[in-house]
C-alpha cells in the first residue's frame, strides 16, 4: 500500500473513532431507556465481516446461477469475488474493505467498544468490584460484561 493509501486508512479510521467517541460523550447523562435503545441499535448495526460475507455470497450465488442459466462467462464473477473473501479470512484485508470504511462500516471491536461504554454510563459494571474473594469479583465481571 502506498504512503498515501495508509494517510487515507489512518484518516478514516480516526473519523469513524472520532464519530464514536462524540456519540458516547453525548450520551453521558441520558436516561436508562435512551442509552438501553441506543445499546440496542449496536447490537442490530452489521460489522465489515457481516458486509463482506454477505455481498461476496450474493455475488458468487447470483454470478453462478447467471453463469449456468445465462452465459458461462459470468462464472468469472464467483471466481474474482471468492478470493477476495479468502483474502480477508486470511489477511484481515481485501480490496472492499477501505470502500466500506469510508462508507463509515465499523469492525465488531469497534462496536464492542462504543456498546460497553454506553453499558458502563448506564451503570451495567456497578457490580464489579475488587474485593478479596477473586472469584466473585471475577463472576461480577462476566455478568456486567454480558450484561
Amino acid at each position: 500500500m502506498t504512503g498515501s493509501g495508509r494517510i487515507l486508512r489512518g484518516r478514516v479510521n480516526e473519523e469513524i473513532d472520532r464519530e464514536a467517541e462524540r456519540r458516547v460523550v453525548r450520551a453521558a447523562g441520558a436516561s436508562e431507556a435512551v442509552l438501553s435503545r441506543q445499546i440496542d441499535e449496536l447490537n442490530q448495526e452489521w460489522d465489515m465481516e457481516r458486509w463482506l460475507e454477505t455481498n461476496a455470497s450474493a455475488l458468487a450465488f447470483t454470478g453462478t446461477i447467471l453463469g449456468l442459466l445465462v452465459n458461462k462467462k459470468f462464472l468469472a464473477i464467483p471466481c474474482l469475488v471468492l478470493p477476495f473473501l479468502f483474502q480477508h479470512a486470511v489477511q484481515g484485508w481485501c480490496p472492499p474493505v477501505p470502500v466500506l470504511r469510508r462508507k463509515g462500516v465499523r469492525t465488531r471491536r469497534e462496536i464492542d467498544a462504543e456498546r460497553y461504554a454506553l453499558k458502563a454510563l448506564r451503570g451495567d459494571f456497578s457490580s464489579v468490584q475488587a474485593n478479596a474473594d477473586s472469584n466473585a469479583a471475577g463472576r461480577a465481571a462476566w455478568e456486567g460484561a454480558n450484561a
